[in-house]
């Protein structure tokens, strides 16, 4: 499938990934978002990193009950994936960049 053809193809990414301090899941997921954001939407895409221990009040406005979660903001509809992120196939259809049947 070429790049013109991706379900979201042109749309800005506006995501938020809260984790728990410098954990090794959190930096793990870090990493696994950064890569796929890059992969997938050079360009396109705003990643704020949020550390529920430095600002507990976004974690409590957002109602995160487990990190690492992502919350994809933009495009709607507003998404929640919570976990290390690393299974990319599962990321890419939770931000709507291929559907399911296209990650089977």
């Amino acid at each position: 499938m070429n790049e013109t053809s991706k379900i979201g193809a042109g749309e800005h990414y506006v995501l938020r990934l809260f984790v728990s301090g410098a954990t090794p899941r959190s930096t793990l997921a870090i990493a696994n978002i950064k890569t796929i954001c890059e992969a997938h939407l050079k360009d396109r895409y705003d990643l704020q990193v949020i550390d529920i221990y430095q600002q507990p009040e976004l974690a409590r406005s957002e109602d995160i009950v487990a990190t690492p979660t992502l919350i994809k903001q933009l495009p709607p509809p507003l998404r929640h994936l919570v976990g290390d992120l690393s299974k990319q196939e599962r990321v890419l259809v939770g931000l709507d960049l291929t559907t399911q049947s296209q990650a089977d």
